[in-house]
């Protein structure tokens, strides 16, 4: 053989070897699940039918529970900010330096930047990413903000809260702004429209326009169920055509808070007709969570409820850290079951991985644990302790090991138990945070609400998952006093916490001690928490809330 021919022969294998890697390459990318991720703001647990809501229809988002996996034992941070760096880390919020209360308004700082999130992970797997709704994150600099933490596009807004059709964000009188962005451009065409309507919008454009030979990873947190700009006593907002679904419930909060619920379930609905209408629901993950309990009795200015649960939002009660949560999927080879294994929030990064064709083992330093195969199979549980939280600034924690939970430090404020608002009387009970907005109603409210008619797909039925207590103790309110001594429950047997157990059980109390100990070694950076910097106020920047340290 010639030289020449050696050469062409190599040459040709070349081509040959790449031409199957790239085969290969393009392959997994065609198969890979798409994957999409809702997070549902404030959702109360009884909020939703299928847990057992009998004021609240959520029929389209209970079929798709139904359908998948309901999680029964899934929690998640008490608050938003620690939950959605935790969903976007796979690390525990004592880890990032975000266990302590929220961003609000222009505290600089966020999510640590030398954190990988889990677009950037599905960036190397070949996906698209895209991201509509509440950020929540961090965005005093821009490198803080979506775009440059792995996603394509975000359509959306950055603080925590804002009001539902003229997107502004008020911390208070004097902080004041527009927080609405559809990538690095502040966006005023939504302004009159309402946001659950704006997101579904564009989740549907997003499907529709998504080439199918590549997957999608679609995050999807919704401004819903949040309350809106407090100081303004715009609490709760909603639609008229859904407030008039619920003449059954008298309590106008409750009342606009199920109208709420309403709209964003008929969004889900709409979202996955559109991913069948595309042929893309065969190969897609849904995942459903809220990002913590709901702000039930007044709290936050809201409505929502987690009865029997106690607490609320805030707190580490049941009630604020049990998660409403479900993974739906034809790809599922096990499905139409309640899991009762234990899964935290932060499982869902190595989870979503696993399920995406990547290797959970190469994602490094996470507390999250991978549930693929639990999932699929209904198998064996992987996790058995999960830490609820350590806070060192108002010295409050909380631990789960196997079926105990242990809760100390000053935690007894919003520790009751509360049942959804029903006649207009409800709202007048011990709440020193609420607003009267039956008053605040009566302002002239100038908006446009979009036309849209939900569109069903065909329902799954199932039976409710509820919360069994058992019978409450005359002492249920006050046998913990966890700022002097550690609290101790059993929560299988006690998920509503009546019956504090730490007295006969010291040996457990011990124990868990020792582990919260052991978790604070762990805890290499302070929490992030700053003063508000008067730099990022919007009336130093034309009204917008935007990065000011750039």
């Amino acid at each position: 053989m010639t030289r020449r021919q050696t050469m062409v022969r190599n040459c040709c294998r070349l081509l040959f070897l790449f031409s199957v890697v790239l085969c290969d390459v393009t392959t997994a990318a065609t198969t890979r699940p798409h994957i999409i991720l809702i997070v549902a703001d404030d959702l109360g647990y009884n909020d939703v039918s299928f847990h057992g809501s009998n004021q609240i229809p959520t029929p389209n988002i209970d079929s798709l529970a139904y359908g998948g996996i309901i999680l029964n034992n899934y929690y998640v941070s008490p608050i938003c900010t620690p939950t959605r760096g935790a969903l976007m880390s796979g690390r525990h919020p004592i880890q990032t330096g975000l266990q302590s209360g929220v961003i609000v308004a222009s505290q600089p700082y966020g999510l640590p930047l030398n954190e990988t999130i889990m677009p950037q992970y599905f960036q190397k797997l070949g996906y698209r990413r895209h991201m509509i709704g509440k950020w929540h994150l961090g965005f005093h600099r821009k490198e803080f903000t979506p775009l440059y933490r792995g996603f394509e596009t975000h359509y959306g807004y950055y603080l925590g809260c804002g009001d539902y059709y003229d997107h502004t964000s008020e911390a208070n009188e004097e902080y004041f702004g527009f927080d609405f962005w559809r990538n690095t451009t502040v966006d005023f065409t939504g302004i009159g429209q309402y946001s659950t309507d704006l997101f579904r919008q564009e989740a549907n454009m997003i499907i529709q326009k998504h080439n199918t030979s590549e997957p999608l990873f679609l995050y999807l947190p919704f401004q819903a169920v949040h309350s809106g700009n407090l100081p303004s006593g715009k609490n709760l907002q909603a639609p008229t055509k859904y407030i008039k679904k619920f003449p059954h419930i008298h309590n106008t909060e409750r009342k606009t808070y199920a109208a709420m619920v309403s709209a964003l379930d008929d969004a889900v609905g709409s979202i996955v007709q559109t991913l069948k209408d595309k042929k893309m629901f065969g190969n897609s993950i849904i995942v459903f969570t809220t990002d913590n309990g709901g702000p039930a009795n007044g709290f936050d200015g809201n409505a929502a409820s987690n009865y029997p649960l106690r607490g609320v939002k805030a707190t580490l009660w049941e009630g604020g850290v049990r998660g409403a949560g479900f993974i739906s999927s034809p790809l599922l080879k096990s499905k139409g079951y309640v899991s009762n294994q234990m899964i935290h929030v932060t499982d869902w990064l190595p989870t979503l991985y696993t399920a995406a064709g990547g290797h959970a083992g190469d994602l490094k330093n996470l507390y999250g644990v991978d549930q693929w195969q639990v999932l699929q199979t209904n198998g064996k549980p992987v996790r058995n302790e999960l830490l609820h939280n350590i806070d060192p600034l108002d010295k409050t924690g909380a631990i789960r090991v196997g079926d105990y939970k242990l809760i100390y430090g000053p935690v007894m404020g919003w520790d009751g138990w509360y049942p959804p608002y029903q006649v207009s009387t409800d709202s007048n009970n011990n709440n020193k945070l609420r607003i009267d907005i039956s008053q605040q109603n009566s302002r002239k409210r100038l908006v446009q609400e979009m036309e849209f008619e939900p569109q069903s797909f065909n329902p799954i039925h199932g039976t409710p998952v509820t919360i069994q207590c058992g019978t409450k103790p005359s002492n249920a309110s006050t046998n913990c006093q966890a700022n002097k001594v550690p609290c101790l429950y059993h929560i299988p047997s006690d998920p509503c916490e009546y019956n504090n157990i730490a007295a006969s059980h010291m040996d457990i109390v011990s124990k868990l001690m020792d582990k919260i100990k052991l978790y604070e070694k762990t805890m290499m950076i302070p929490p992030g928490n700053k003063p508000f910097d008067p730099e990022g106020n919007p009336c130093k920047h034309g009204g917008i809330w935007k990065p000011w340290l750039d």
